[in-house]
């Protein structure tokens, strides 16, 4: 029977006793019996006083020495292309900085404290996509790029030339400091680098993938989800925010990989504590499979030989500041402040000199531990998993060593690079060094060999990304008709866009793959007739009688079910639709997401994950429902948008519109289904949407090409004598534009009505227009779509929404002849209270876009002063109202 030893137990005879009993159970009934009574044992310990209020397990490698598999292969090889590896990676960053006076910098320390966990992987368990399989997939920590061209680089698929513009892009043939699909679409396939964003995104691409999976548009093959994680990157909400979404949904085609080095940019991530024992308690907590794997083969002698247990016991107690300390200070220092603690210790290490104490490695860089976690990862079942790794950042790159400021190193000195070259093989004389150069044993050695090979019986190369994917039938216009036709029964445009989306899944090739995901608003937006027809995505389908299950639209969750109903969580919804999103090219199955939300709760929540979406080349809906200042009456400041249309206009790929009216909606959805699903456009569409019910005419003829532009004429100025002007407005400001028209009227002033469905796509086109232009001064000049439109038109232009007044004023320069351009906006804080106060305490109601018209007919001298002052009598406005930016 084996021995337990517990360092200081003031009763080591009984504390045998209970574990030859605990192993009995365990190896003569079985270990989940074994479990029933330790979890029984821990239920009844309150009745006593006893509280048991941890989760961890002692501070050593999960699965045991003895049961750790053999690794297959030839380590020894592997090592060598692992130093090729990190020599290589070295050579990338420092050669990009060698020029001081670019700063370029780069990342040295991550790498090289993650070799191993990535090698390991690449060697026997990252499976490629390929004619048979999907491949897995895999989040790589964006500050180990290096590494990650630098396999590439010894594959062959990336050159030397490559490797010499890293972080030198401009003029093409350079390398993205991080993994960017947008800026190499066939290699990286997620972006991960702004923290935190990885480990969110990857929970829900592995849970969007059983979704694919339980309505059979993917077959299921074993295909995992792996991301590769900092310690310090967990203090980030986003990072561990979500994994009880991934215990709860059992998903065990998930495993994080948490690089612990125990150091973030600054300093120690833990220095007071221990990283990795907070982190098991926090995903054991949330229903994970945790597998730590601490310390490397060099320390299972000294464990072996530790009787008295005061080894685990300092291994236990020691913080990771300390260890921080015991790495960067060397053998002496650790014999004297770690072993020296107990004088059971300082006997254990009499025999070993210093050297051989500071070689005592750990787990994270020792690749038969590594493999061994791996593997128990694999056959995990029921259960996401997380491997806490312990390694050292700046591993073997001398003075940088677990040093404090590591994160920031960017060049080795030059016995610091001597060292490294020496430790990793490298054939390259003192004078040779200077040059930094790159290496690649020539193809038909061993090492190469061995390499491709690996690889191959894995199915290819990684990392690599599908393009394109399969096209998807469009609805024309005509197949909408129910929607352009317009609405006499007052209804919002929101309700107008869920009956759109009505059509779509009706539709044949198509249907299947509209995917509504809603954060708990489904309701709010009037989609609850959904939940009976689609059904709510739900891993074990539904265990319970709803209680309205009496109800014609009852809440319905299936197995099977086509909503992704994701709560009060805006992050994972959108993370989620990510996945979706890009469904196209991980998974070669196009889906067509549309995430409705509050818009306030959109880009000014989720900007970053926005912006990730963009560099993912995401494809699909957006739509910000309730949206602009004033819609929302009621909720007040914190819930009223108006500003997401800002916001949107800084995704570079994301096309954004702010319609009035049901036929404009078709028309733009209708049109981004042909741009992304139709000709693969690599866009996002954003659509604010209204809760305000009203009236919908017909679509007019022939305005199609303007609403996709961004412009078009609503209606004409009427015939006459007297002043016109040209008001124009989107959104729920449109109707008060309109308005404005007939208070105009009465005092003599003609206006025409524009609809701006997106000032955003006018501004893009304007500056297109205005850049080529600079560029071919040579060549007849082209003019923006906005110039065209308002030329020939009279008078001033007056221009309202309900988002802040830069919204509509980024189209400024491309009003022609530089006529009058008034612009009416939202600017401040919301407030609580009808739309009319609040259209009026904001100014863009009707009588606020009349009398700013008069007042630049009065600019103009086409109207008397007499005539302003008496409108602004008649209309109410208060000159000295407080002004609701600063109000």
């Amino acid at each position: 029977m084996a021995r337990s030893r517990q360092y200081g137990d003031s009763d080591p005879i009984e504390t045998q006793e209970w574990f030859d009993a605990l192993v009995s159970v365990a190896e003569n009934e079985s270990p989940e019996r074994a479990r029933q009574l330790l979890g029984w044992l821990v239920g009844q310990a309150p009745q006593f006083g006893i509280q048991i209020d941890r989760l961890n397990t002692p501070y050593l490698n999960t699965v045991p020495r003895e049961k750790e598999p053999l690794m297959p292969g030839d380590p020894n090889l592997e090592w060598r292309l692992r130093s090729l590896i990190r020599w290589n990676a070295l050579a990338i960053v420092m050669r990009a900085n060698q020029n001081n006076d670019d700063e370029l910098g780069g990342h040295i320390a991550t790498f090289a404290s993650s070799a191993t966990l990535y090698d390991v992987g690449f060697n026997h368990f990252f499976r490629a996509p390929n004619d048979e399989q999907l491949g897995d997939l895999i989040y790589y920590q964006g500050h180990s790029a290096p590494g990650i061209y630098a396999r590439s680089f010894l594959e062959g698929r990336l050159s030397e030339e490559q490797l010499s513009r890293y972080r030198r892009e401009v003029g093409g043939g350079g390398l993205p400091s991080y993994p960017h699909p947008w800026l190499m679409p066939d290699y990286w396939q997620f972006p991960t680098v702004s923290m935190g964003l990885g480990p969110i995104m990857s929970i829900y691409q592995a849970n969007v993938m059983k979704y694919l999976i339980n309505r059979e548009l993917l077959p299921d093959q074993g295909r995992k989800v792996w991301a590769f994680l900092g310690d310090g990157e967990m203090d980030e909400p986003e990072s561990l925010g979500a994994i009880a979404l991934a215990g709860r949904e059992k998903l065990d085609n998930l495993i994080f990989v948490i690089n612990c080095n125990l150091q973030r940019l600054d300093g120690p991530v833990r220095g007071n504590g221990k990283i990795i024992q907070e982190l098991e308690s926090v995903f054991r907590g949330a229903g994970w499979k945790v597998i730590k794997v601490v310390w490397g083969k060099k320390w299972d002698p000294l464990l072996a030989r530790d009787d008295t247990g005061a080894l685990k016991q300092r291994m236990l107690e020691a913080v990771d500041g300390e260890y921080q300390a015991f790495k960067n200070q060397g053998g002496a220092y650790t014999r004297e402040k770690f072993f020296g603690k107990y004088p059971e210790l300082a006997e254990l290490v009499k025999d070993m000199s210093d050297d051989e104490i500071a070689s005592l490695d750990r787990g994270g860089h020792d690749p038969f531990k590594v493999y061994a976690a791996y593997a128990e990862a694999m056959a995990a079942k029921g259960q996401p998993v997380v491997i806490l790794a312990k390694t050292i950042k700046g591993y073997a790159t001398g003075a940088g060593e677990a040093a404090n400021k590591t994160h920031q190193m960017k060049m080795l000195d030059v016995d610091s690079l001597r060292m490294f070259r020496d430790r990793f093989d490298m054939p390259f004389s003192d004078d040779q060094l200077k040059d930094l150069p790159f290496f690649r044993p020539p193809a038909d050695s061993p090492e190469m060999k061995y390499l491709h090979e690996r690889r191959q019986k894995l199915g290819g190369y990684l990392p690599q990304r599908r393009t394109e994917g399969t096209a998807l039938p469009v609805p024309t216009l005509d197949q909408l008709s129910t929607i352009t036709t317009g609405s006499e029964r007052p209804i919002s445009t929101t309700m107008a866009l869920v009956r759109l989306m009505g059509v779509l899944l009706k539709m044949d090739g198509l249907g299947r793959r509209i995917v509504p995901i809603v954060p708990d608003e489904a309701r709010t937006f009037g989609m609850e007739g959904m939940f009976r027809q689609l059904g709510i995505y739900s891993n074990v389908g539904q265990l319970y009688e709803p209680e309205d299950h009496a109800q014609l639209m009852y809440y319905r969750e299936d197995v099977k079910g086509q909503i992704l109903e994701e709560g009060i969580n805006e992050a994972g919804a959108m993370s989620a639709w990510i996945a979706c999103a890009t469904s196209y090219s991980i998974h070669n199955q196009p889906l067509v997401p549309f995430y409705l939300f509050y818009s306030m709760f959109g880009f000014q929540r989720i900007g970053d994950l926005a912006w990730a979406a963009g560099d993912s080349r995401a494809r699909g809906f957006l739509v910000g429902a309730t949206s602009g200042r004033t819609t929302l009456n009621g909720e007040g400041l914190q819930h009223e948008d108006g500003h997401s249309h800002v916001l949107s206009a800084t995704v570079p790929n994301c096309v954004s519109y702010d319609p009035t009216y049901s036929y404009e909606v078709a028309v733009i959805v209708q049109d981004g289904l042909r741009r992304m699903f139709g000709e693969q456009e690599d866009v996002y569409y954003y659509l604010t949407t209204l809760n305000e019910n009203y009236p919908h005419p017909p679509m007019p003829v022939g305005c199609e090409e303007g609403i996709r532009r961004g412009l078009y004429k609503f209606q004409p100025a009427k015939r006459g004598k007297g002043p016109e002007v040209q008001l124009m407005g989107g959104g729920a400001i449109l109707r008060e534009v309109e308005g404005a028209v007939a208070l105009l009227a009465a005092v003599g002033v003609r206006a025409a009505v524009w609809s701006a469905p997106s000032f955003t796509e006018l501004r893009r086109e304007g500056l297109d227009v205005e850049r080529w232009n600079t560029l071919h001064p040579d060549e007849k000049p082209r003019s923006a779509w906005v110039t065209d439109q308002l030329t020939g038109s009279k008078g001033p232009i007056i221009a309202a929404s309900d988002y802040m007044k830069v919204h509509a004023d980024q189209i400024r320069a491309f009003i022609p002849d530089g006529r009058a351009y008034r612009v009416l906006g939202t600017d401040g804080f919301g407030r609580s209270d009808s739309r009319k106060q609040l259209r009026r305490h904001f100014e863009v109601d009707s009588a606020h876009v009349a009398y700013v018209a008069l007042a630049a007919l009065h600019a103009s001298g086409d109207i008397a002063l007499d005539a302003l002052l008496a409108a602004r009598e008649q209309w109410g406005i208060d000159p000295e109202q407080a002004h609701s930016a600063t109000a």
